[in-house]
């Protein structure tokens, strides 16, 4: 079973994640680039700009938020994080950065809770603040519990003006205590290193390399003469053997010493390439690289990660059965890793948007995949508060429950009367779409539903759905028929204006529409989940 919660990650963890219950934690956080970052829909057509959706802003700003959280920070009881917050302070003034890092020190404080002693946390950022974040996690987990910094190549090259390529991100892998999960991980030689290195073929094609059979330093307890299967008798090297007399027995009768061809050679060691795992995993990985825009696996989330870079996490500093956190978990890559190497989940994000692609993404990705959601309004009276706290997360969730595509941002402002778009086909090469029209409040009356048939005429949509949170009066009902049926050659009839509520949706009713058009949402591969991996 794995958990995706809704809303603010720091009242999750202090509310939600009990102390010392999170095997391994990955996060990559939105920094404060004053970007906007998009989820992307495409349309059947291919056009997006119609279709997109501010997923979150990413801008930290210095205001009350951040100065309440700089007071719990200092009042933590971690007084090498209260000293080393103010220190930054000090340093960097009440600016965007320091509201970054403010924000960040009250969530890993948290974070570093709820990880098990054997737990360990790897924080992807970007050079603009890792030396910043270092400093912070060497304040909160201690200087001695940093691990690595790993350099991920995520780019080939950029043409980047008057300066080096900024090409890589910066992973810092921190523990909780000495005694940390970790599983050594290999990729695979290169062709040339084969060539070089394993040059030499058994009769049966096994390719191998040799290896010096001779002690490195002085061991004269293992200074023995040495009769080998094929009857002659090998004097000791200078420092002794490296293995011990049984040992060598062993490997001979394994076939894997190399006799030497010429009289006083020395024996050696048959390394065969099909036994060996591979070249150890350094701290710059360079195999590893982002998303192009032609990948399958691209979802349209501009920071989307590869599934390959976190399953790499995972295999390392995690088993099957363990519990990973995200608590950033945008559009979900951790969470599909984690459910594609069998571990235990749970994902956290503060937009209605990234919950609904992620369930969408698993459900595509794994069939039979159990998620219990969090904070999602459950039934009317969730709805209605969520409506009453936020009214564009409530659109963002009601129009998910038809599975329409977003539109509009989540900044105030007229949005021309569309919340979404559901596109159908009316046959095998036709597509059509119904513009979505999300209302909230208490006070509905006909005026909505002639501003939608309005909105409806001027898109050249063939149909409209209102959801409302209350019921439709009778006059609504009334001005809904007016607009007459929507006729189809092979599918039959449907109303052209159709109102649904939310009580209805939750009920399993849905607008009578033709076959969906399922292309509008990229969908991700269907998954085969196996056994834990070595060679990545």
């Amino acid at each position: 079973m794995g958990n995706l919660y809704y809303g603010d990650n720091l009242e999750i963890l202090r509310n939600e994640i009990a102390s010392d219950s999170v095997d391994l934690i990955y996060l990559d956080p939105p920094f404060n680039s004053n970007a906007n970052y998009n989820v992307l829909f495409k349309a059947p057509d291919g056009h997006e700009s119609h279709a997109q959706m501010e997923a979150f802003e990413d801008t930290w700003h210095w205001n009350d938020n951040a100065e309440q959280a700089f007071d719990e920070v200092i009042q933590s009881g971690n007084s090498d994080a209260a000293e080393m917050l103010r220190a930054m302070r000090s340093f960097l003034g009440t600016n965007d950065m320091m509201a970054y890092l403010t924000m960040m020190a009250v969530r890993l404080l948290e974070l570093r809770r709820v990880l098990k002693p054997t737990g360990s946390l790897y924080l992807h950022c970007d050079p603009t603040a890792s030396h910043y974040l270092k400093i912070l996690l060497d304040a909160i987990f201690g200087p001695d519990r940093f691990i690595n910094e790993i350099i991920w190549k995520r780019y080939g090259a950029h043409n980047d003006s008057k300066t080096y390529g900024r090409v890589h991100d910066v992973l810092l892998f921190y523990s909780r205590s000495s005694n940390f999960t970790f599983n050594k991980q290999f990729e695979p030689y290169s062709e040339e290193y084969i060539a070089e290195r394993f040059r030499f073929l058994d009769p049966d094609g096994r390719r191998w390399a040799e290896q010096n059979l001779s002690s490195p330093n002085p061991r004269p307890n293992l200074t023995y003469s040495f009769t080998a299967k094929n009857g002659i008798t090998y004097e000791p090297p200078a420092n002794g053997w490296k293995y011990t007399f049984d040992r060598m027995e062993e490997l001979d009768a394994l076939g894997k010493l190399h006799y030497p061809a010429r009289a006083g050679g020395r024996l050696r060691l048959k390394n065969y390439l099909d036994e060996m795992l591979g070249v150890p995993v350094q701290d710059v990985w360079a195999d590893l690289t982002s998303i192009g825009g032609t990948s399958p696996e691209r979802l349209g989330y501009p920071t989307q990660k590869p599934v390959s870079l976190l399953e790499r996490i995972l295999n390392a500093s995690s088993n099957e059965g363990d519990v990973v956190l995200d608590p950033f978990c945008g559009c979900g890559t951790t969470i599909h890793a984690a459910q594609k190497l069998n571990r235990e989940w749970i994902g956290i994000d503060i937009t209605h948007l990234a919950i609904s692609l992620i369930q969408k993404r698993l459900r595509d990705a794994f069939p039979d995949v159990k998620i219990e959601i969090h904070g999602t309004p459950k039934d009317l009276g969730g709805a209605q508060a969520l409506a009453l706290q936020d009214k564009y997360q409530f659109q963002w969730w009601a129009v998910s429950l038809v599975d329409a595509i977003p539109y509009g941002g989540k900044k105030k402002g007229p949005d021309g009367g569309i919340d979404g778009f559901i596109y159908f086909k009316t046959d095998k090469t036709t597509t059509e779409k119904a513009i979505v029209s999300v209302k909230g409040g208490d006070n509905v009356g006909v005026g909505m539903v002639r501003d939608l048939i309005a909105v409806v005429d001027r898109e050249k949509a063939k149909m409209g759905v209102l959801i409302a949170l209350v019921p439709p009066t009778g006059p609504m009902i009334k001005e809904a028929a007016s607009a007459g049926i929507y006729k189809t050659e092979s599918q039959g009839n449907f109303p052209k204006i159709q109102i649904v509520t939310i009580e209805q949706l939750f009920a399993g009713q849905k607008p009578n529409l033709p076959w969906v058009d399922t292309t509008v949402f990229k969908k991700a591969k269907r998954e085969m989940k196996g056994t834990q991996g070595t060679l990545l």
